[in-house]
């Protein structure tokens, strides 16, 4: 059993410690928004934040996040910044299939959370590593540089 703190409310769930982070998210607590991609770490889907940083949560396991903030799709908005980037997300019409949008949302809150005035370079390197398989890199780009206006 493991108290996690999630989106600011603290969650029982009685799992073993080496269960990956994404899996007690999803399946224990009913946080779906968080997505399966690859399970390697490789596509940023399962991003979230953990004591505000980016992490991959499919190879995060469970035992790493106990004393831990974990900030998950469901609970980004609860800050300014986070609600900012969801706005311009949606503004700018960036989704199209969506499922990868999770991820790219929560690196894209770590990114504005540090950097108000992220460069394109800057941009380009904190979303390294978020997949987009419907190419809406543009859109994601564009709705940064919005969420980032809104910010300043």
């Amino acid at each position: 059993m493991f108290t996690l703190s999630i989106n600011g409310k603290d969650e029982e769930l009685d799992v073993a410690s080496e269960m990956p982070l994404l899996w007690a998210l999803r399946d224990v607590a009913n946080l779906t928004g968080t997505k399966y991609g690859c399970g390697l770490s490789l596509c940023g889907a399962c991003t979230v934040h953990l004591d505000g940083k980016p992490i991959r949560s499919c190879m995060t396991p469970v035992s790493a996040a106990v004393g831990k903030k974990i900030v998950t799709i469901e609970g980004v908005a609860a800050d300014h910044v986070g609600k900012a980037v969801q706005t311009a997300w949606r503004e700018l019409d960036v989704v199209q299939c969506g499922y990868c949008q999770s991820g790219q949302i929560m690196s894209a809150t770590a990114l504005l959370t540090k950097n108000r005035k992220p460069t394109d370079a800057d941009i380009d390197a904190a979303m390294n590593g978020n997949i987009c398989r419907c190419a809406t890199y543009v859109r994601i780009r564009a709705a940064i540089h919005e969420a980032a206006g809104k910010l300043a």
